[in-house]
C-alpha cells in the first residue's frame, strides 16, 4: 500500500507535538534562539543539520509552525511507521531513485504556504562530513528554493546524538539540547541554473559554519558537534 503524498500536518501532528513537549519538559534542559524567525504564514524551507533521527521531533516540538517533513522512502516501508509519517504530514523522497516526485510535492506544499522540513546533508553525518565543519550539502534544498522563490531557514540542532542512552531520558533533566535558527536566505534568480544552485549551496554551507560558531558563543559551548 502506498499512502498519498499530499496530506498536510493536522491534528495528529498537534497531538505528537504536545506529547513530545511534555516529554522534553520533564527530561531535557533545552536552549534555543531565533525560533521567532520561523513565525511566518508564507511557505518556507526549514533546512536542518542532521546528526540524529530525533532532529525533526525536536524542531517540530519547538517551532510553533507545523512542518511538512521530507522523509526517506525507507521509513515508509513498514506499515506502522508509514502511517505515523503520513498522518504527521511527512512525504517521501527516494534518494537512490527518482527524486522528481518529492521535488514536485515539496513545491506544491510551499505554494500552499506550508513550511517544508528538509535535511540538506541528505543523511546522518558527523565529524568532518558535517556541514557545521564546512562539508558540502545536497542540491535538493537549492532546487526547491530556486523554483519556489521561497526562503531557506538554516537550523542547527545539537545534543540529539546523545539521546541513544537511557540516562538523558530519566526525569532529572540530564539531557541537554540546543537549537538555533538562522535568518532566512533567498536564492537569486540565477539559482535555477546548475552553477547558480552551486553558488547558493556555497552560501548556505558558509552560513551553517558561521551559525555554529555563533551558537557556541551564545550558549557558551565547546566544540560539541559530533
Amino acid at each position: 500500500m502506498i499512502t498519498p503524498r499530499s496530506k498536510s500536518p493536522g491534528w495528529f501532528y498537534d497531538f505528537c507535538r504536545v506529547l513530545w513537549r511534555v516529554v522534553f519538559g520533564c527530561t531535557m534542559r533545552m536552549k534555543s534562539s531565533g525560533l521567532d524567525l520561523a513565525e511566518t504564514t508564507d511557505g518556507i524551507l526549514i533546512a536542518v543539520s542532521h546528526v540524529s533521527h530525533l532532529d525533526p521531533i525536536v524542531v517540530s516540538a519547538l517551532i510553533r509552525r507545523k512542518i511538512s517533513w521530507m522523509s526517506r522512502v525507507e521509513f515508509h516501508k513498514q506499515w506502522l511507521m508509514r502511517n505515523v509519517l503520513y498522518h504527521g504530514g511527512a512525504f517521501q523522497v527516494d534518494r537512490s531513485g527518482a527524486a522528481l516526485p518529492a521535488i514536485r510535492e515539496g513545491l506544491r506544499r510551499l505554494k500552499r504556504g506550508e513550511a517544508v522540513g528538509i535535511f540538506p546533508e541528505g543523511e546522518l553525518v558527523k565529524g568532518s562530513d558535517s556541514v557545521l565543519r564546512g562539508a558540502s550539502i545536497k542540491r535538493g534544498v537549492c532546487l526547491l528554493a530556486a523554483r519556489s522563490g521561497r526562503p531557506v531557514l538554516p537550523v542547527i540542532v545539537l545534543g540529539t546524538d546523545q539521546l541513544g542512552r537511557v540516562g538523558p531520558w530519566l526525569p532529572a533533566k540530564r539531557g541537554r539540547l540546543w537549537v538555533t535558527v538562522g535568518k532566512p536566505m533567498h536564492a537569486s534568480p540565477e539559482s535555477n541554473t546548475r552553477a547558480g544552485r552551486a553558488a547558493f549551496a556555497a552560501r548556505l554551507e558558509e552560513e551553517y559554519v558561521c551559525l555554529y560558531q555563533k551558537m557556541r558563543m551564545d550558549f557558551g559551548l565547546s566544540d560539541i558537534a559530533p
